[in-house]
């Protein structure tokens, strides 16, 4: 008994469990439970950039290939965009057979304030995106814990480093070991993440209370159901075929997902997954450069939420869309999806945008969506995390970079 109550993954269990029991309760000291859960988010944040970073450049330095660091991110994105379009058109097809947004009464749904988000996704393009990507100063990309930058002076500096000339290990050898370090610092940090996992929770359920949900159950419903459908559907056939198991990976990424479900942010869980893919038997140099590109271009779970979102307020505004013009959404969504990488609240900006693209929805539709945005939140991140996991996977298989390990990360 006391074994099972050292274990992190039923520390959590129990911690959301609390939060939802204190937010239903008591809803005012759930709320006042946020800085909590926002403490627990920040101090993984602050790991975030410096792991990031050090995976890529002790990666690609481990590589010494360029041609095989180009191939591993052409495979990346190849993969990261079918997969994407695929998670985009089966919510577009389970909304259209569901229909949760026909005969839905607007008039008793409290609506939220959109004007931060309809603001932003004015400026919002992938002009403004690809421009994004190169920071003024790799000082300010770690400060701003923005994750593209990150990446993109992670891999020019390995780059660099590989193509410098001359013996390189002392520096990568320091590298290495300050990576150590870093891991060490989240296995400390994630020792709190019962107690970051009850904050979160009990402030999502004391602010926006169970009630707010019954009016738009079908849509939660027929989300979650379509994101279980990709996970054991979807990427279970392409686990199978690079003869993975996907059961056994989620076992071994619990406690990962169980952060996710308890703070609603995949990025909290960003460090335990790079360790966790490694220990799995993923080559280090495919888990730096899969991972955190993945957190911008391979959003599955927000794909999928996306479509569904839109058409669901096209059926709530008795909108009857052609599939020329559902098609036509998709395709503006694959853009803006992409656009609004890294950008806090970027659900709520790319759906914005989108109507405010297609004028074929009012935009103000949006303030319908606010009040549950954050219970269909953990959907989204635990299926972009397993996503990018099973992306990760199929790269390493793919370029002989997988050993299979028997042995687990302590928890």
């Amino acid at each position: 008994m006391k074994k099972l109550a050292k274990n992190l993954t039923v520390q959590v269990l129990f911690a959301v469990t609390c939060g939802i029991i204190l937010g239903v309760l008591d809803p005012e000291l759930g709320k006042a439970m946020k800085p909590v859960g926002d403490t627990f988010v920040k101090l993984v944040k602050m790991v975030i950039g410096p792991i990031i970073f050090l995976t890529i450049v002790v990666g690609i330095a481990g590589i010494a290939d360029v041609k095989k660091i180009g191939r591993v991110g052409g495979k990346a994105f190849l993969y990261f965009e079918v997969v994407s379009t695929i998670a985009l058109a089966i919510g577009l097809t389970v909304v259209n057979i569901t229909k949760p947004g026909v005969g839905v009464d607007i008039s008793g749904i409290p609506k939220g304030d959109i004007t931060a988000y309809a603001k932003q996704s004015e400026a919002l393009t992938f002009k403004d995106f690809v421009t994004h990507i190169v920071p003024s100063s790799p000082v300010d990309a770690f400060a701003q814990g923005d994750v593209l930058q990150i990446v993109f002076f992670a891999v020019l500096f390995g780059f660099a480093a590989v193509t410098v000339g001359g013996n390189v290990k002392p520096l990568t050898d320091v590298l290495e070991k300050i990576l150590e370090v870093m891991f060490r610092m989240v296995a400390m940090i994630m020792k709190l993440a019962p107690l970051g996992a009850f904050g979160a929770m009990a402030y999502t359920i004391g602010t926006f209370g169970l009630k707010t949900l019954l009016p738009l159950l079908r849509l939660m419903g027929d989300v979650y159901l379509t994101m279980f459908l990709f996970i054991f559907v979807v990427l279970n056939l392409i686990m199978k075929f690079y003869g993975f198991s996907l059961w056994k990976f989620l076992v071994h990424i619990r406690e990962e997902l169980l952060v996710v479900l308890g703070t609603s942010s995949s990025e909290a869980a960003l460090p335990g997954m790079m360790a966790k893919l490694e220990h799995y038997g993923c080559a280090r140099s495919v888990v730096g450069l899969v991972i955190p590109t993945g957190y911008s271009f391979n959003l599955d779970g927000t794909s999928i939420y996306l479509t569904m979102a839109t058409i669901f307020l096209a059926q709530v505004y008795g909108k009857d869309l052609g599939i020329g013009e559902q098609l036509a959404i998709l395709g503006v969504l694959m853009v803006t999806s992409k656009g609004a990488a890294g950008v806090t609240g970027s659900g709520f900006i790319v759906l914005a945008s989108t109507l405010a693209a297609t004028h074929t929805i009012p935009i103000e539709g949006v303030a319908i969506l606010l009040g549950v945005d954050r219970f269909m939140s953990e959907a989204r991140a635990i299926t972009n995390l397993i996503g990018n996991g099973v992306a990760t996977l199929v790269i390493s298989k793919s370029e002989g970079a997988f050993t299979p390990r028997v042995e687990s990360p302590a928890s």
